[in-house]
C-alpha cells in the first residue's frame, strides 16, 4: 500500500461514536409505527420511478416498490458481510481488544440490520396489499460472494458501505420532509451506524492487504469486480421483479414498448444508486488506489462499461 493516502481511523474514536448510536429494531417498525403510503418513501433522485407514461399514482407505486427492493438487497448484502466482519474479529483474538470489539460491535448491528429489514418487509406487504418480489435465496447470493477472497469480498463490503453513506447525505437527508417519516426515521438510523461500519471497513481492507502481495491483491481486484458483474446482474433481475409487481399493483399490463422503456430506465437507476454510487465515491476510490492505481483503472474501466453513454457519470470514474 502507498503511505498516506487512506484516512487514518482508530478503534477507541470508532467505539466512541458507536456508543452514541442506540437504538431497537422495536424503535423503528411495528404496528404502532405505520408507514404512510400516501406518500414516498425514497426521494426520486434514488429510484427514477417518475417515468412517462406512468399517472402520479403508478409512479407513488414504482417507489414504494423500489422502496421495498432497497431494503431488500441491503438485507441480502447484509448476509454477506456479517459472515466476513465475525471471521475477521476472529483473527484478532485479543491482541487488539478495542479492535475485537468494534468488530464484534459491527457484526451484532448487522444481525440487527436484517432482522429490520425482514420486519419492514411483513410491515411493507401488510400495508401495500400486493406482494413484492426480491431476487434470492439470500444463502445462494452469500455463498457465491463468499467464495471469492476475503480481501475481494471487504472490497465489495466497503463500496456498499460507503454507497450507504452516499445515498443519506447526498438524496435522502435534504428530501425527509417530502418522505414518509417513519421511512425516514428507518434510513436515518442505518446511515448513523453504516457510518462506522464504513470507516472500520476500511480498516478491515488495510489489515488484510498488509500481509498479501501484489499478485494476491491484484487478484483480490479481480474478485471484486467478478462479484460487481455478479450483482449487476442481480439487479437487472430484480428490475424485472418490480416490472411485474408494479403490474400487480396498478392492475395493468404494459405493452412491450413500455416495458422495454420502464426497464431501461431503471436498469440505469439501480446502476447508478447500487454500483456507481460506491465505485465513484472518494474514500471508495482512495483506498482502492492505496492498494493499486492499477487496480482501480480497472474498477474505472467496469464503470464505463455500465455508463458508456452517459459522460458525467464516466467522467466521475477518471483516476485522480
Amino acid at each position: 500500500m502507498t503511505a498516506a493516502t487512506v484516512p487514518k481511523y482508530s478503534y477507541p474514536a470508532i467505539l466512541k461514536d458507536a456508543a452514541r448510536v442506540s437504538w431497537q429494531v422495536e424503535d423503528l417498525i411495528g404496528p404502532h409505527r405505520p408507514l404512510d403510503f400516501a406518500r414516498p418513501f425514497l426521494p426520486e433522485a434514488l429510484v427514477q420511478a417518475q417515468i412517462p407514461g406512468l399517472s402520479a399514482r403508478e409512479s407513488l407505486a414504482l417507489n414504494h416498490i423500489r422502496s421495498h427492493s432497497y431494503l431488500h438487497l441491503f438485507g441480502l448484502v447484509e448476509e454477506f458481510i456479517l459472515p466476513l466482519v465475525v471471521d475477521h474479529a476472529k483473527t484478532l483474538g485479543c491482541d487488539d481488544i478495542a479492535a475485537t470489539q468494534a468488530y464484534l460491535g459491527f457484526a451484532a448491528e448487522e444481525s440487527k440490520h436484517i432482522r429490520l429489514f425482514r420486519q419492514f418487509a411483513t410491515a411493507f406487504e401488510a400495508g401495500f396489499g400486493h406482494r413484492c418480489e426480491g431476487i434470492g435465496p439470500p444463502q445462494a447470493i452469500a455463498d457465491f460472494v463468499l467464495s471469492h477472497s476475503p480481501l475481494g469480498v471487504a472490497l465489495v463490503t466497503l463500496h456498499i458501505e460507503w454507497m450507504t453513506q452516499r445515498h443519506f447525505l447526498e438524496s435522502v437527508r435534504g428530501q425527509q420532509d417530502d418522505l414518509d417519516p417513519q421511512f425516514c426515521r428507518l434510513l436515518k438510523h442505518h446511515w448513523q451506524e453504516e457510518a462506522q461500519h464504513a470507516r472500520l471497513d476500511a480498516l478491515m481492507v488495510e489489515s488484510m492487504a498488509q500481509s498479501l502481495g501484489s499478485d494476491a491483491i491484484a487478484a483480490a481486484v479481480d474478485d471484486y469486480l467478478a462479484i460487481i458483474r455478479y450483482l449487476d446482474q442481480g439487479l437487472k433481475a430484480q428490475v424485472q421483479l418490480d416490472i411485474t409487481s408494479l403490474e400487480r399493483a396498478i392492475r395493468r399490463k404494459f405493452s412491450i414498448t413500455e416495458r422495454d422503456e420502464i426497464q431501461r430506465i431503471q436498469e440505469r437507476s439501480y446502476q447508478n444508486a447500487f454500483l456507481i454510487a460506491g465505485m465513484t465515491h472518494p474514500s471508495f476510490k482512495q483506498s482502492v488506489q492505496a492498494l493499486s492505481a492499477a487496480g482501480y483503472d480497472q474498477i474505472a474501466a467496469l464503470g464505463h462499461d455500465f455508463l458508456s453513454d452517459d459522460n458525467s457519470l464516466c467522467s466521475e470514474l477518471t483516476t485522480q
